[in-house]
């Protein structure tokens, strides 16, 4: 399918010389942070390639408006996340300030234009205009999109947003106060609870917990899990713990016992940055006593080992200026190592997937697009299968539009029959100080409903009470 405007008149500018003068792209450098503390700019944002631009909201100048495509390809789903109960005690505190929002605007040409968007810690990011029009991707289970579809004209911004964010006049001690009481005598309030949790940062939640421990020489966790039960347990438990290590057990836990849920290690390997996949892995050491890159090789093999590995070193290129020449030299690599001869060059796609900066990345579909005359996620679907097929999608996927994956991830933990709450709990809590507020957008241009109303429908009680809360009305 094809949009006004797409590709450009005039057609496209030949290496060397592309982009035009003044459409470079820079990349925001890694938050800086120590564990475990949310990195103050979030995940870097998302681009354009086959999701669409990260959708913006009122507070920014700029125009935006997006389309509502007919849906993603589906991924499968992300069931086996990890199951509820069982969570041990917590070290340290994160911190992680709230965010500004970007803003909604007209369309462009019968196709809408994306916002302009700022990093936090870099400039603006300057992208080339468009893309040509590739094949459509082969097709996984669920509606069918076409690279074309998404890609953005011109320079564009992009802000990150929490829906969550420290809250003001922050007393530790009163609300200490407030979860004692809830938990005293007959019964429990679990209002009142949730009234708390919701509405305060993580960094402020181990606050509570360090002045509920010292008011009343009681241990907060074990009060609220003698109290609470299931779901909802599960995902208080999980809003007390630090950032950084809710990875971490989230990883333990994927790979603890019979089987491993691989969905869980693609969806946190894949997707986040060096500092915080650095001090994952310092996590994972010092709380469970265990080599992560060991566990990996024993739960996982072959090329999907391989990428896990890679992604572990937490070493990916973060230079700020993308190199066009390179991502031309990177896609005819990619080309000759799969579409262009017999048989999968494995090594080729994880070496360039695995090192490249995400700006990289996006230059790089856009020069295997010309040169291929098909999108790089269609030629990783020709060319693979299974786990590393899903995690080298995950990789360019992020690099492209990282709301719209997590979108894609909440919406098929609850399409269909049960409603995969491990993974609903695990999104939701880690992108709430980050770009939850961008998430729920693409959500609705995605699927035409709200991430709210969805989770309305699928849960019920003090649990849908305190995710509803959490997303924001």
């Amino acid at each position: 399918m094809s949009y006004p405007g797409y590709p450009p008149s005039g057609g496209y500018p030949s290496f060397p010389g592309y982009p035009p003068t003044g459409q470079e792209s820079v990349y925001p450098p890694a938050g800086q942070y120590s564990y475990p503390a949310v990195p103050p700019g979030g995940y870097p944002p998302g681009g354009a390639g086959t999701y669409p631009a990260a959708p913006p909201s009122a507070g920014y100048p700029g125009a935006a408006g997006y389309p509502a495509p007919g849906g993603y390809p589906a991924p499968g789903g992300y069931a086996g996340a990890p199951q509820a109960g069982g969570m041990p005690p917590y070290p340290g505190a994160p911190t992680g300030p709230g965010f500004g929002v970007p803003p909604a605007g007209p369309a462009f040409g019968g196709y809408p234009q994306p916002p302009a968007q700022s990093y936090a810690g870099g400039g603006p990011a300057q992208i080339p205009v468009g893309y040509p029009g590739g094949q459509a991707p082969s097709p996984m289970p669920g509606p069918l999109v076409t690279l074309d579809s998404y890609f953005q004209p011109a320079a564009m911004v992009q802000c990150t947003q929490g829906t969550i964010r420290a809250a003001p006049n922050f007393d530790a001690g009163r609300d200490a106060e407030i979860l004692r009481k809830a938990m005293k005598g007959f019964g429990t309030d679990e209002q009142a609870i949730i009234d708390v949790v919701a509405n305060r940062s993580n960094d402020q939640r181990q606050k509570i917990k360090a002045a509920f421990k010292t008011m009343y020489g009681k241990d907060l966790i074990k009060d609220l899990k003698s109290e609470l039960s299931g779901n909802v347990e599960e995902l208080i438990l999980a809003l007390f713990m630090p950032s950084t290590y809710y990875d971490a057990w989230s990883l333990r836990h994927a790979m603890k016992g019979a089987g491993t849920q691989e969905r869980v290690l693609i969806e946190i390997l894949c997707t986040r940055t060096n500092q915080e996949i650095q001090e994952i892995v310092k996590c994972y050491k010092s709380e469970f006593g265990r080599d992560i890159e060991q566990d990996i090789r024993a739960d996982t093999s072959g090329h999907f080992e391989r990428l896990l590995i890679s992604m572990c070193q937490g070493n990916r290129d973060e230079n700020q200026t993308v190199d066009y020449q390179k991502a031309q030299e990177d896609a005819q690599r990619l080309y000759q190592a799969g579409e262009g001869k017999l048989g999968t060059d494995e090594s080729c796609f994880n070496m360039v997937l695995a090192t490249r900066s995400f700006p990289q990345l996006k230059a790089t579909v856009e020069a295997y697009s010309r040169i291929a005359n098909r999108d790089l996620l269609s030629s990783i679907d020709r060319e693979f299968s299974g786990n590393v097929e899903r995690g080298l999608k995950a990789i360019l996927q992020c690099a492209l539009n990282r709301p719209a994956f997590f979108a894609e991830r909440l919406y098929y933990s609850m399409k269909g029959a049960g409603t995969d709450d491990s993974t609903l709990i695990r999104i939701i809590v880690t992108r709430s100080e980050i770009d939850l507020v961008q998430i729920k957008q693409m959500f609705t241009q995605m699927y035409q409903k709200t991430l709210a109303t969805m989770i309305a429908s699928d849960t019920s009680g003090d649990y849908r009470r305190l995710l509803l809360a959490i997303v924001g009305q």
